[in-house]
């Protein structure tokens, strides 16, 4: 009996989805001590700003999501998303061009961006921290070839947009929230009911066995790393929302936070194992930390640095004692 309970739970330990059940665990203890030592922590509106100041973050880790799945990385999702505040903030600016134009150009610069990354890294066989390190000092590099200074965005649509509070059970989201949620949904059904999202998963399992299965590994590299541009450049568009500027500045560090959100959320670094909704819980967790140290107020905001470097440690270690693919 013991011994079936032992293979049991280690089969419940393997699955791709356990260690995003995990982290929702964390975040609702998170939340009961943050509730239970500071009044209000737990109102509905706090619940929702979790999500709100950490939108664009949801919307890169979702990229990231799919790059580290597939065995990748990409160290450009911050300067990508700074490119594109400039940029935004430049044609509305400057250019004045419409704003749904503007923002579907950014769109397009992001994802193509992005392809010539996969693209670089599999025809030359190169290693991805390399290009996209390289890609991270490119992007960051023609921001200020735009401007030196923050464009500040007084553009009337993004100020109406940048305001509106979409009403939900007695709280309230901004449409940066509802989008992020919307390519949530939409990036699980990508990368669990289609094809695109199974030679993810077996190209980050293991790269020679998907070509030898005829998946086309050069294709699936490309879309990834199209998809986290994509996801970057977006992200830039709701921080431009959020911030109502563009910055070369903006954004630094958050290729790292959104590594940690997707790998506290479930995904091994190696690749081919986890759960792309993962990410929204490890953004809230991050989120949740950041939360716990204001309401505290006593703490300084390295705390939150600290504490992200302990759970990473912690979720690599225990994926790896619990059951993840060993290579």
């Amino acid at each position: 009996m013991s011994a079936m309970i032992l293979r049991g739970a280690r089969g419940l330990s393997a699955a791709p989805w356990f260690t995003s059940l995990v982290t929702v665990i964390l975040l609702v203890a998170m939340l009961g001590i943050g509730g239970a030592a500071y009044p209000g922590f737990l109102s509905l509106q706090v619940i929702f700003n979790l999500l709100i100041d950490n939108a664009f973050l949801l919307v890169i880790a979702i990229g990231m999501g799919f790059v580290i799945l597939s065995g990748g990385i990409d160290l450009s999702v911050g300067s990508v998303l700074a490119l594109s505040t400039m940029i935004t903030a430049w044609l509305l600016q400057t250019a004045h061009w419409h704003p749904l134009l503007a923002i579907a150009t950014v769109l397009v610069l992001g994802a193509l961006f992005g392809a010539a990354q996969g693209g670089i890294i599999h025809l030359f066989k190169l290693q991805p921290f390399i290009v996209t390190l390289a890609g991270m000092f490119l992007a960051r590099g023609i921001c200020y070839l735009i401007s030196t200074e923050s464009i500040t965005i007084d553009q009337p649509f993004f100020a109406a947009v940048s305001q509106t509070q979409i009403p939900i059970l007695g709280g309230f989201l901004s449409p940066g929230a509802v989008v992020a949620l919307v390519v949530l949904l939409l990036a699980v059904w990508l990368a669990h009911y289609t094809s695109f999202g199974r030679a993810v998963y077996a190209v980050g399992g293991n790269e020679q066995s998907a070509a030898m299965m005829g998946l086309s590994v050069g294709g699936t590299r490309v879309g990834v790393y199209a998809l986290s541009g994509f996801c970057a450049a977006l992200g830039g568009v709701l921080f431009s929302f959020y911030m109502l500027s563009g910055y070369g500045l903006h954004g630094q560090g958050i290729e790292l936070d959104a590594i940690a959100a997707v790998v506290i959320g479930g995904t091994l670094l190696t690749g081919g194992y986890g759960y792309i909704a993962g990410a929204l819980s490890g953004v809230l967790v991050l989120g949740a930390i950041q939360t716990l140290i204001a309401f505290d107020g006593t703490l300084s905001s390295w705390w939150t640095k600290i504490v992200i470097g302990g759970l990473l440690f912690v979720f690599c270690v225990v994926q790896r004692l619990m059951g993840g693919p060993r290579g």
